[in-house]
């Protein structure tokens, strides 16, 4: 049974919730007040942070999972001393506020990931949980410098998302002790109770995942010292992760507690019968000084938590002054001051450009150590292995090669997991066509502006057999519509190169590079700008009357129809624009310059959907391209049948020169 200091103390996180909820007439008053006994009892007796530090690196990590409940972090934020003012509570979901629907990483301190879409939150944990492992296994000896739990609330909703379980089935498999799932099993979701849709043994399937569970039941979900004794033991499962099912009301203390009214509805009249309910006196957003009080000195007690790590921290880094200024410049997101970038010729710069990825990737592997991550079950293909780096295993967390399985979804949300713990710098890579099953998750990596990389290979019509289903047509024009993606697909390996140079830089959002299947001609040793997003790749002696834009593979194509052109007597520039989000950051002057507003010819060559490339060929240009899926048959065969030749795109582009 709780004190009647921990009542309180559980009411304030309840009631400040609510009260934001109601100030707002807007957002999800069931979780607070169904799951606060939990989240009072992980932030006060087992979550190790320094409210004053939010970024401390060796801190726990806690995840909601549940985002709509955002009212309850902030509560909890405020409450134990972050940057959070009642303010700020007050303004919850308005114009400008800090405190947003659904809590958002950059934007309120102490939000360790972006949450809403249900299912994402916990497998970003999954991703907290790999980056917290590989670098302990890569720094730690003599001294501990990394040694820190991921902790999640989850909701019903996010366990029935498909990112859940294939997340949830890699976690096991990879035997994440250090993650934590409370799992709020309040048996309702939105619409009704979750007898309308959802009635396996939920912790049955986890046992079979691979992970420990706990059950508390619904007499103690509200119990502290019951939830206490149920962290310290998943905490103790060092060889897997643990689920702790609380069985909990959903809405405590509302006359309509239990039923999905309270789900996302402000208690409204509901209000003062909640209070009364759970005997709490104080008006809106006043806290008693005494659970204030114990709240702040419950933020403050990790500054010595903080203090011990920076101790331990000095000592090894004293004997350790190499592995140190590794982990510092790792963990500061800055890269080494050379690298050992490949080089490609004539000799040997005919190839996919998958190969010549996988060629750059391997040569600044070792003297790039944060660089992790896999692929989809697909490393022969997408040539994203680095050699002699180790798999990343159970009993093996040094390795960087991350075997993610067939489960595209959760490889990509993990590897935003393990942006945002920091210290490494992950990639995942799978088919393009494979992005619409991880677009969400991809989504949420713009929308934070994390630091990644995506490789997408295999990526147009001409990986050929394979046919349509495996064929990419729409997804460069849903990747390009996606704000913050720096989108880059190289002509040649050269461009692969000078992409990958790209990709690693300190910037702010995720970048994807997309290659082909099949092998292209290296266009010569030159000035490859694809910093620039476009350039001039060949140039007529004298005023272009036509210019062919090309992208990937269908650049060279470009370059052969621009000779026919030219033996026709047509002056032909040839522009290949590896990244429309590239070319539209330069400058005005530059973009004319590259594609002058009087060459009014122009024809762009890519073989894939032809939506948003009226911006660049303009109102008299031809945008050739794919408006239809792809078939069953040899790349060469397919490029014959859908004219994706020289000689039709030259008579194409000579028509085009006739009519404007």
């Amino acid at each position: 049974m709780n004190s009647a200091a921990d009542e309180q103390r559980i009411n304030a996180i309840r009631f400040l919730a609510v009260d934001a909820v109601q100030k707002a007439n807007s957002g999800h008053p069931g979780l607070p007040l169904g799951a606060a006994a939990a989240a009072y009892t992980l932030w006060t007796r087992h979550l190790r942070f320094n409210a004053a530090d939010p970024k401390w690196f060796d801190r726990d990590r806690f995840v909601l999972s549940a985002g709509h409940g955002s009212a309850l972090l902030y509560a909890l934020l405020h409450l134990t001393g972050f940057d959070l003012t009642l303010d700020d509570l007050k303004a919850f979901r308005q114009l400008g506020s800090r405190t947003p629907g659904h809590p958002e990483y950059h934007h309120t301190a102490g939000v360790e990931v972006t949450t809403g879409p249900l299912g994402q939150g916990f497998a970003n944990a999954v991703g907290l949980a790999i980056a917290e492992a590989h670098l302990a296994a890569v720094y730690n000896g003599d001294e501990t410098i990394v040694d820190h739990d991921t902790y999640v609330l989850a909701g019903d909703g996010d366990l029935m998302e498909g990112v859940a379980s294939e997340a949830a089935s890699l976690a096991g498999h990879l035997q994440l002790g250090k993650l934590i799932v409370l799992y709020d099993d309040n048996k309702v979701s939105l619409a009704g109770a979750t007898s309308l849709t959802f009635t396996e043994d939920v912790r049955e399937r986890f046992e079979a995942y691979g992970w420990h569970t706990i059950e508390v039941g619904p007499g103690e979900a509200n119990d502290v010292e019951t939830i206490d004794r149920a962290i310290a033991l998943a905490k103790s499962q060092a060889d897997a992760p643990t689920l702790i099912a609380i069985r909990s009301t959903i809405g405590y203390g509302s006359p309509e507690a239990g039923t999905f009214k309270t789900h996302g509805e402000p208690l409204g009249k509901n209000m003062e019968a909640t209070r009364k309910a759970l005997h709490w006196d104080s008006p809106p957003f006043e806290i008693p000084a005494e659970a204030a009080a114990f709240f702040k000195d419950a933020g403050a007690k990790g500054a010595a938590l903080q203090d011990a790590w920076n101790a331990r921290y000095a000592r090894w880094k004293a004997t350790h002054a190499e592995l140190a200024a590794q982990f510092e410049r790792a963990r500061d997101g800055t890269l080494p001051s050379t690298l050992p970038w490949p080089a490609f010729t004539a000799e040997n710069g005919s190839v996919a450009t998958r190969e010549a990825g996988g060629t750059v990737m391997n040569a600044i592997a070792a003297a790039l150590p944060e660089l992790v991550g896999g692929s989809a079950d697909l490393d022969p293909s997408t040539k994203t292995y680095l050699k002699d780096q180790g798999d990343f295993q159970p009993g093996s967390y040094a390795g960087r090669n991350i075997h993610y399985g067939v489960r595209e979804h959760a490889m990509a949300a993990a590897s935003n997991g393990i942006a945002l713990h920091g210290g490494l710098l992950p990639f995942s890579a799978t088919f393009f066509n494979f992005l619409d099953y991880m677009k969400p998750s991809l989504r949420l990596a713009a929308l934070n502006q994390i630091r990644e990389i995506f490789v997408f290979t295999h990526d147009s019509v001409f990986l050929g057999e394979d046919g349509p289903t495996h064929q990419p047509i729409e997804q460069l024009a849903m990747l390009r519509a996606t704000p913050n993606v720096v989108d880059i697909r190289p002509a040649d390996a050269l461009e692969t190169l000078e992409a990958w140079k790209l990709a690693i830089q300190p910037h702010a959002g995720p970048t994807a590079i997309v290659l082909t299947r099949q092998k292209v001609p290296f266009l010569g040793e030159r000035r490859a700008d694809v910093a620039r997003g476009a350039y001039i790749l060949v140039e007529p002696p004298d005023e272009p009357d036509v210019i062919l834009i090309g992208t990937g593979s269908e650049v060279s194509l470009a370059v052969e129809a621009a000779k026919l052109l030219e033996a026709g007597g047509t002056k032909t520039r040839v522009v290949s624009m590896p990244s429309w989000r590239l070319f539209d950051a330069q400058d005005e002057a530059y973009r004319h310059r590259i594609l002058p507003p009087h060459v009014r010819a122009r024809m762009s060559i890519e073989a894939a959907a032809t939506i948003g490339w009226s911006k660049y060929v303009g109102e008299r240009g031809i945008a050739y391209g794919l408006d239809h899926f792809g078939t069953s048959a040899p790349g060469a065969a397919i490029a014959a049948d859908y004219g994706f030749t020289p000689r039709h795109v030259a008579d194409v582009a000579a028509g085009l020169l006739a009519n404007v």
